[in-house]
């Protein structure tokens, strides 16, 4: 194969073939007609003499020829995309844009407002879209369509890049009136109710049980670690519910420090150490490799690293 008869085009069409696995959708993705796609496809066929993509019951399938040649495809095209991105230094003065950042209420809660306040002050044309973990998913972002999430992450694609923003640990929050406070010990806390809080990830999530310790989290793990487990009466993704039915006198949350500061001028609730060891949670930002050397992209990462520097004292590797 010589390198005059590559159309780069042609590369740019099998990368979003390969993500689609669509025809259709690629060619959305792309703003092209579906035959023309159709026509790239064909003539990309013909370039590595391999169908490439097969039509089968689970619609279409890349050959063992497409997989091989998707890592190295998307590795050219980054790697393009880094040659051609202007030198000059993104001005954020100057800049009208929008980011979309995915947060968790917790990450937004804690962490965006230092950030929202750095941006007015730097970079008073530019708008952020905060998005919910349910709003976006690991494609969307590997697309580009997200410019960074934030959040805790059990797992996290390889090709994503990411920096550990911070570690927290954990606070109980709950009505001054609970009458467990007479004696927090760890035998009243797990006679206690409790209301079950997170959203780990990204993507829509799906109904909980109280049995499955593995999805449950850090509190239910440390917990099982000891043969222990809690009685929990509510499950909620949203941090900011959750400390509003810590109000409640017979319920009980356990979540991150930083989230239950929130509420330390709050004479509805009281804050206490939990009665057990909890191995703290860590928050990280990813993004896209094709945004690592975005320009803008790239000078976001950092103001926001800076600040959960600033909260944190910890210096996160860029």
């Amino acid at each position: 194969m010589k390198l005059n008869r590559i159309d780069l085009n042609l590369l740019v069409y099998l990368d979003a073939l390969l993500r689609e696995r669509n025809v259709t959708q690629a060619a959305n993705q792309l703003n092209l007609s579906q035959p023309a796609m159709s026509n790239g496809l064909r003539r990309l066929r013909e370039l590595f003499d391999d169908p490439l993509l097969v039509r089968t019951s689970e619609g279409m399938t890349p050959t063992e020829r497409a997989l091989e040649l998707e890592p190295m495809v998307r590795e050219v095209l980054t790697n393009i995309d880094r040659a051609v991105q202007p030198r000059s230094a993104f001005k954020p003065r100057e800049a009208d844009r929008v980011f979309r950042i995915m947060a968790s209420d917790y990450a937004e809660s804690t962490l965006l407002p230092a950030v929202l306040g750095q941006l007015r002050s730097l970079a008073p044309g530019l708008t952020l879209d905060i998005m919910t973990p349910s709003d976006v998913s690991f494609l969307d972002v590997e697309r580009g369509r997200v410019d960074m999430v934030i959040n805790r992450f059990d797992s996290m694609p390889q090709s994503f890049h990411q920096i550990h923003l911070w570690n927290d640990s954990f606070t109980c929050v709950l009505s001054p009136e609970n009458p467990v406070l007479k004696e927090f010990t760890l035998d009243n806390y797990l006679k206690a109710n409790h209301v079950w809080v997170s959203k780990t990830g990204m993507g829509v999530g799906v109904g909980m049980d109280p049995d499955d310790v593995q999805r449950l989290g850090w509190v239910d793990a440390a917990l099982n670690k000891i043969g222990k487990k809690r009685q929990i009466r509510v499950f909620t993704r949203h941090y900011q519910a959750a400390m509003t039915m810590a109000e409640q006198n017979d319920l009980i949350v356990t979540l991150p420090t930083r989230a239950a500061q929130l509420k330390c001028n709050n004479p509805r609730v009281v804050l206490r150490d939990p009665p057990l060891e909890i191995p703290p949670l860590e928050l990280k930002m990813a993004w896209s490799p094709l945004l690592q050397h975005n320009p803008a992209n790239k000078w976001l990462r950092k103001l926001i690293a800076d600040a959960a520097r600033a909260l944190d004292g910890q210096l996160p590797t860029l």
